[in-house]
């Protein structure tokens, strides 16, 4: 193997199916190696014999590359858009049983947010959400559901009275929350998308993606709603040719499905 950064991207989409070609090469390939700075490791070549050989070592890998920065009701204006307007539209649309897909969700903030938000509307046990990440570490964290004091800022004073409990410096989710989502593994770029969903949550994650890869994501996203479904996406993103994959723009967050 030649020690080229081109031939490391090679023998990772072989090894993990992980197409780094899809990110920012620049931002990636700093991510990279100041990892392989850290290990002390030197060049490419070792290091792709460290991450087949030391699991330690590849799990630390996946976690790092997967950027995971996430919080309970980030931009906390929009989920209360969300409590005021876009749920009672979706259940008056498809009714209490919504299909529901929190995708890149990271820790667990996003999809046990919208339980929390579901649940003024729906009863929990009726609540059902689809959780998918690309990184297994952190979906084992999102299992836990232990947050710092940081990470549930955002969360409504009556909701987090409600479902967490402090532990120590930490603070631990309710077990009525947790059993509400069902937690896979999913890589956004090479695997299949299920169909059918009324709501749809992936935000501030494409924004690491090229513009190829994020317009082929959202185009999937799409093609996964049912017509008049929603698309919910971060602050720092935007979709340039909605009107091409069948979505209107409701706001700069929310996108609907079109026929």
């Amino acid at each position: 193997m030649q020690n080229t950064y081109t031939d490391f991207k090679a023998e990772i989409l072989k090894m993990t199916k992980i197409d780094l070609n899809s990110y920012k090469e620049a931002q990636m390939k700093r991510r990279i190696d100041s990892l392989i700075t850290k290990n002390g490791i030197k060049g490419y070549p070792a290091y792709i014999d460290a991450l087949k050989t030391q699991p330690a070592i590849f799990d630390e890998f996946i976690n790092y590359i997967t950027i995971n920065v996430s919080e309970f009701y980030r931009n906390t204006d929009q989920w209360e858009l969300m409590d005021k307007e876009y749920i009672p539209d979706l259940i008056k649309r498809f009714g209490k049983n919504l299909k529901i897909w929190s995708a890149a969700c990271s820790t667990g903030d996003e999809p046990y947010s919208l339980v929390m938000c579901l649940s003024k509307h729906i009863p929990l046990n009726q609540i059902r959400i689809y959780a998918t990440d690309l990184d297994k570490t952190v979906i084992g964290k999102a299992k836990v559901g232990l947050y710092n004091s940081k990470s549930i800022a955002g969360v409504p004073a009556d909701l987090k009275k409600k479902y967490f409990t402090q532990v120590g410096p930490s603070f631990q989710i309710s077990d009525d929350i947790k059993r509400r989502v069902e937690f896979h593994e999913h890589n956004l770029l090479k695997d299949t998308y299920q169909k059918n969903y009324d709501f749809i949550v992936c935000r501030n994650v494409l924004i690491y993606f090229t513009d190829e890869a994020k317009e082929m994501v959202f185009r999937k996203f799409s093609e996964s709603l049912k017509p008049g479904g929603l698309l919910f996406i971060g602050s720092t993103e935007q979709i340039m040719n909605y009107k091409s994959m069948n979505l209107k723009r409701e706001n700069s967050f929310y996108y609907r499905r079109v026929d």
